[in-house]
Order: C-alpha cells, then sequence, then structure tokens
C-alpha cells in the first residue's frame, strides 16, 4: 500500500487496508505524486464504503483502483456530444507578476471580481488588470484584495509557506478532524448489498469543487443528494462536472419561508456537507449548535480552504489560490525551470479532499450504525495539500505519462445531461458487489423542488 494511502487510511481510522488493489499505467506531469494522491484518495472513500457494507452485515469486498481512471476523473469526466462544455475560469482569473514576484486573482464569481478591480482601479480587461497587478507587492495587494471581500493569493515558496503563521497552524492539525458525540436518529436509510447508501439523505451546502465532488462520490452509492444553492448563484465551469447523480434546488435563507423549509430539510437529513467559512452558517443562524438541535444524530461534514486554526482560518480559498500561498506552484516552476507559477496539472487539492470528505462522512455512518454516535468532520484544501506535500519525493523520477484518453476509458452509455448528451469516464474505483453508478443525469441549478424524494 502506498505511503499516501497509509496516511489516508491512518487519519480516518479505517480497517482492512489489504484489501485494496491497484491497477492502471501512467502518471499525471508533476514534481509531485498527484496521481499517487488520486488514487489513495479514491480508495479510502471505497475502504470507507467497503467497512459501511460490513457494518450492515455484507460479506467482506475487495476494493480496486484504476490509478489511471483516478487520474483522469481528478480533471474533467465528462465528454460533451454535441455541445462544448463552459468555460473553466473568468477572464480575469490567473497569475499576474507583482513589483516582487507573482500573485494569483480568483475572480470566476462576479462579486470576487469586482472586489480586485476595484482594489486595482481597472476594468475587465487583461492586460489594463497586468498592469495595475505590476505597481503593487505580493503581500500589500493580497491584502487589500481580501480585505476588500475578494480572493487573492502571493506565490511563497514552501519554506515562507511553513515559516508562516498560517501554515504553522495548519500543520498542527490533523488531515481529518473527527469527533464524536452521542445522538438521536431517526429511521434509518435503506440499504442492500449492491446500493450501500440507497435511501440516504446528504444535505449538499458546497461549491466549486472539493464538496461537490464528495456528494457526487455518495451518490454514486445511492445517496439521496439534495444541493442547495441561493437563488442567484452559477458556476457554469463546471455543474455539468459535478452535479451527476443529484437534485439541486435554491432556497434563500434570508426570507422566512425558505428558512422554514430548509429548517424542515436539515432535520431530516442524514448527512450535511458544507463548505462555507467557519462563521458564516452561524451568521445565517444555523451554527453547529442550532443544527445539533434540529438534527441531533446529524453526520456533519465541513471544508474550509486554509485551515481552521490560525490568522487566516476564515480566509476565503480555493484550490489554485491555496497550492500559490502552500509553495506548490513556487516549487513546480523551479521543476520546469518556468519563468511564472507552475501549479498541478489538475485541482487535485479539491478532488482529493472531496474524496476525504466522502470517507470521513461514511466513517460518520458507521459510528452512527455501531456506536448510536453522532459526528462531526473537518477537513481543509490547506491540509490536504501538505499531505502532498510531505509525502511527495523530493527528487521525482521520470515515470510513464499518462495516455490520453480513449474510448475504452468511456461508458458505453450516454448520460443526458441538460446540457446534451455526453459520455463519461469509466468508474475510477470498484467494489466487488456494490458497483459505482448513478441514477441521475448532471443537471442545472435550481432544476427540482428543494425536498426530499426518491431517487
Amino acid at each position: 500500500m502506498s505511503k499516501m494511502l497509509e496516511a489516508i487510511v491512518s487519519a480516518l481510522s479505517l480497517p482492512s487496508r489489504e484489501c485494496v488493489t491497484f491497477a492502471g499505467a501512467g502518471e499525471l506531469p508533476s514534481c509531485y505524486a498527484v496521481t499517487e494522491l488520486a488514487a489513495a484518495s479514491v480508495g479510502a472513500a471505497a475502504l470507507a464504503v467497503r467497512q459501511l457494507i460490513a457494518a450492515q452485515g455484507g460479506g467482506p469486498a475487495q476494493v480496486t483502483v484504476d490509478r489511471r481512471l483516478a487520474s483522469m476523473w481528478f480533471g474533467w469526466s465528462l465528454q460533451p456530444v454535441g455541445w462544448e462544455r463552459p468555460p473553466l475560469w473568468d477572464p480575469v482569473a490567473g497569475d499576474y507578476r507583482t513589483a516582487d514576484g507573482w500573485i494569483r486573482l480568483h475572480t470566476n464569481a462576479p462579486h470576487h471580481r469586482d472586489a480586485a478591480l476595484a482594489v486595482l482601479g481597472a476594468p475587465v480587461e487583461r492586460a489594463a488588470v497586468a498592469r495595475a497587478v505590476a505597481g503593487w507587492r505580493g503581500a500589500d495587494l493580497e491584502a487589500a484584495v481580501v480585505s476588500q471581500g475578494g480572493c487573492a493569493a502571493m506565490m511563497r515558496s514552501g519554506a515562507e509557506w511553513a515559516a508562516h503563521e498560517q501554515g504553522r497552524a495548519v500543520a498542527a492539525e490533523p488531515l481529518v478532524a473527527m469527533t464524536a458525540r452521542d445522538g438521536s436518529f431517526h429511521a434509518g436509510w435503506a440499504p442492500t448489498p449492491s446500493r450501500p447508501l440507497a435511501g440516504l439523505k446528504v444535505l449538499d451546502l458546497t461549491r466549486v469543487l472539493a464538496g461537490p465532488v464528495a456528494t457526487r462520490f455518495l451518490a454514486g452509492y445511492g445517496a439521496d443528494v439534495l444541493r442547495i444553492d441561493p437563488p442567484s448563484w452559477e458556476e457554469p465551469g463546471v455543474i455539468p462536472e459535478v452535479t451527476l447523480g443529484k437534485r439541486c434546488a435554491r432556497l434563500d435563507l434570508r426570507l422566512a419561508r425558505d428558512r422554514d423549509v430548509f429548517e424542515t430539510l436539515l432535520a431530516q437529513a442524514d448527512v450535511l456537507v458544507h463548505g462555507y467559512r467557519p462563521a458564516a452558517l452561524e451568521g445565517l443562524g444555523f451554527g453547529e449548535e442550532v443544527r445539533r438541535r434540529l438534527n441531533p444524530g446529524l453526520v456533519d461534514v465541513a471544508l474550509d480552504a486554509y485551515g481552521w486554526t490560525g490568522p487566516l482560518s476564515g480566509r476565503r480559498g480555493f484550490d489554485s489560490l491555496v497550492q500559490m500561498s502552500a509553495g506548490i506552484a513556487e516549487r513546480g516552476m523551479r521543476w520546469r525551470g518556468a519563468d511564472q507559477p507552475v501549479p498541478l496539472p489538475v485541482q487535485a487539492l479539491d478532488h482529493a479532499t472531496g474524496y476525504l470528505m466522502a470517507a470521513a462522512a461514511v466513517r460518520g455512518l458507521v459510528h452512527r450504525l455501531e456506536e448510536g454516535r453522532a459526528t462531526q468532520a473537518r477537513l481543509s484544501l490547506a491540509r490536504t495539500a501538505l499531505l502532498l506535500i510531505g509525502l511527495s519525493p523530493s527528487e521525482k523520477a521520470a515515470a510513464q505519462p499518462l495516455a490520453s484518453a480513449t474510448e475504452a476509458d468511456l461508458a458505453s452509455e450516454l448520460e443526458q445531461t441538460a446540457w446534451g448528451p455526453a459520455r463519461r469516464y469509466l468508474p475510477p474505483v470498484a467494489i466487488d458487489g456494490a458497483p459505482m453508478t448513478w441514477d441521475r443525469p448532471a443537471a442545472e441549478l435550481g432544476s427540482s423542488p428543494p425536498q426530499w424524494g426518491q431517487v
């Protein structure tokens, strides 16, 4: 078993490590062990499902991870047929040279773009933004954009991040922080040996990208996933990718009638997955104490970008920003001999953390079945980054590159998404007797009513 899987299995207290086998050739191009992270995180999530099957009275099963497919699912799993997927990035988003280095601006959300442009005094034009950024020191611009409500990260080296107060705080946190306490539970879900999460109600309050990956995995084993978004939220670049298997509804938690609906949904949920900043749900009136009062048996899985302690713990963040902060992009630049930041070939922190969140949710269900305990799990992109950094070899030998996708990598049937027909890659993992399969195609945000229902 790889060191990466060993570390994840240990963090989640998963048994039966020996029952995972790996197949598939090739690696994603990076100075980091990105393919190993992909295979290990997918494998750990499947191991958690295997443990749940055993807790439900099922027999032992073998878990097989396809390293190639796991790597490919860390990119874009959907291949449109006769239509084009929406662009992933806003035209302004990206890396810019500052007076003393580099900074990344994350502007996919309109209000984040507005914040950055307000600080820079620049129009929505990349060349104008570059000219404005060049007059700033990186640390000053990062602080100014964040203070304005935007998202930015200057490029730091790994040593600089390790010495930073936030880097030290994250290093002291566990990969998966899980706590459990006695809880009272409503009627359980109705699993079958082949669909171990069938009937499980998962309330999804997550956005790009880790949380949606987690709930997509849970839907693949039968969970009834209901995603809730505010009325105006859109993220067109990733919605066809991450709404597979889910129903998507909208609620405005500033309105009394929508809050009542949400409270009912929350009280009936088995699992809540949320990616709001630590104080955001509290500010909406749905802090931890309220959630526990409404649902004492809830499995509560939370994601943060920069960690749960330290001065930046409440900061808005995304995978690409954490890569800049934690030294990943800087090491990539040195490794390639480039003159600009070199990120990972995929948004691996997002995807890996998503599978770890799914594993934590399933481990919470095992606690519920075996001990009658309600659990909370906390994870962060920054802590997953440290896993990748710490367990990647300092001098990575040349590896066989991952070959391009072929017809053999794709499922035979068409997925009739809301945008048109498409093909998905085959699942990246197999559990004997419990195939990963989705009961609903990818759907647009707001396409379903905010209620639980049979998938």
